[in-house]
């Protein structure tokens, strides 16, 4: 890792310890996770257990306070050795956020803790087969029923979706024209009665999967509410600034370590009795796309610590989301063309290319990130929706 100003002693030495980790125990199933779709439960308890899960939640929910830096750090090591697993550590710390915020502590603490310890996973369910983007207008109903929340309706393209222990879900309780104003979140366990799933057979991150949430007349009690009745979109979701600065530092970290290798690999390959180090051809687009990383994962970690300051980094996370994933797309793209046919074969290098092109559309695509930036430059009433 090099040094910025954004990484202190501490923080190296946390990078480093994960670093160890990811090297030893995540990069060597890299492949055969992909495979057999498998996200290796045993695996993400023995990350929980040395705490690189959620490190930023303070103790009295099993972290260990240490900041979102230092979460960034860590997600950047286990997604250089697997990218589509550290989405449960992702999916762990956005989750969290929200549970920690918004839930009632005796209901979510005892899953927190689970989080935090890879004995749990959380699923998000947000998005709708009828729209993604326009989450404000979700179509799955939840309708109050004594000390009941009654959930119908379907959530698609959900990460985890069938490996999820807990889902958070959102859904209408409000009249269709509320928009925003109208939508509760819910924590709903997984194993209650009439949830169903499926899988879809995703191009990239296949040990994660993707899948569909089918509600039929679930009973979810009104204490697993998290926030306010018809708020928990306008409230839930500003923990996804969060979220989406740690997918940029994710992916940029899947292209930095493919830049590592390619710029090894072009000095020992020979072509016309020169090594292709030799070509500008070859090294000028390394060095224009090492250049732009690294600038990225500056912009990046400055995200993480205007929110560790409690300052706004709206803007910042949004310029994170669409540029980190579209970056590291490229970079990985030109790395695998330089190995030639040995980086389009089934390998390290063309997994990366596919794990990485589905964050260009999952957690908000490049046109959503570019409004968002472009109402916080211009203002939102010269922004319309």
């Amino acid at each position: 890792m090099n040094p910025n100003p954004y990484i202190d002693e501490d923080l190296q030495a946390l990078a480093e310890t994960a670093r160890r980790f990811a090297e030893e125990r995540v990069a060597p199933g890299f492949l055969v996770r992909d495979k057999t779709r498998d996200l290796d439960r045993a695996l993400l308890r023995e990350m929980g257990g040395l705490g690189f899960i959620c490190p930023e939640l303070p103790e009295q929910f099993g972290g260990l306070g240490l900041g979102c830096l230092a979460t960034g750090v860590i997600h950047e090591e286990i997604a250089r050795a697997d990218l589509s697993f550290s989405y449960l550590n992702l999916l762990a710390s956005l989750n969290g956020q929200i549970l920690s915020r918004y839930g009632n502590p005796e209901i979510v603490g005892p899953w927190l803790h689970g989080l935090v310890r890879g004995e749990a996973i959380c699923c998000i369910a947000l998005t709708e087969p009828r729209g993604g983007s326009d989450a404000a207008h979700l179509q799955l109903r939840i309708e109050r029923d004594g000390d009941d929340y009654v959930l119908n309706g379907e959530k698609t393209s959900i990460s985890a979706a069938d490996q999820a222990d807990i889902a958070v879900v959102f859904g209408r309780t409000g009249a269709p024209e509320s928009g925003a104003h109208g939508v509760t979140a819910l924590l709903v366990p997984m194993n209650t009665p009439c949830i169903s799933t499926s899988r879809f057979d995703c191009h990239g991150q296949r040990a994660i999967g993707r899948g569909s949430i089918f509600f039929e007349n679930v009973r979810v009690p009104v204490s697993h509410r998290l926030g306010d009745e018809n708020k928990g979109f306008v409230q839930v979701m500003h923990g996804f600034d969060f979220s989406r600065s740690l997918i940029g530092l994710s992916c940029l970290a899947v292209a930095r370590v493919a830049l590592e290798e390619t710029w090894q690999y072009i000095t020992e390959r020979q072509a016309f009795g020169q090594p292709l180090s030799a070509f500008q051809g070859v090294t000028h687009p390394l060095a224009q796309y090492d250049t732009e990383v690294e600038s990225a994962r500056l912009l990046c970690l400055q995200g993480l610590w205007l929110k560790d300051k409690g300052l706004p980094h709206t803007t910042e996370a949004g310029m994170a989301k669409w540029w980190g994933p579209k970056l590291a797309y490229d970079v990985i793209h030109q790395c695998l063309l330089c190995f030639g046919h040995g980086g389009y074969d089934r390998g390290p290098m063309e997994q990366r290319l596919r794990d990485v092109l589905g964050f260009q559309i999952g957690d908000g695509t490049a046109q959503i990130m570019k409004t968002i930036i472009a109402r916080a430059r211009a203002g939102r009433k010269f922004v319309p929706a």
